[in-house]
């Protein structure tokens, strides 16, 4: 049920919903375990994030604006499987970032 007003001198009247209507942003993306690793990413587009601080996209397919220590981090496991694909059919040049 709604909470009907009346404004005086207008004669508007005004429906109030009964539930809050408006969206919470949400924090989290996905399971967060992308957050537990150090992802390979183009060594250009590392240099370029650095400089203009745009977001890269590592090899598993996570996007972020690297901020941390990669040598923190373990490697991403998705990310090591596709570098070994491509290091054996000659691979290009990749290094990890968190």
């Amino acid at each position: 049920m709604s909470d009907i007003e009346t404004l005086p001198g207008l004669g508007q009247t005004i429906t109030a919903p009964d539930t809050d209507t408006r969206t919470t942003p949400r924090l989290s993306h996905g399971d967060g375990d992308h957050e537990r690793f150090a992802h390979y990413v183009d060594k250009h587009k590392i240099v370029e994030s650095a400089v203009l601080g745009s977001p890269v996209t590592a090899l598993c397919g996570k996007v972020w604006v690297p901020s941390r220590d990669p040598s923190r981090f373990p490697v991403c496991p998705d990310c090591k499987n596709v570098l070994d694909g491509m290091s054996s059919s000659g691979g290009g040049d990749k290094s990890p970032k968190e």
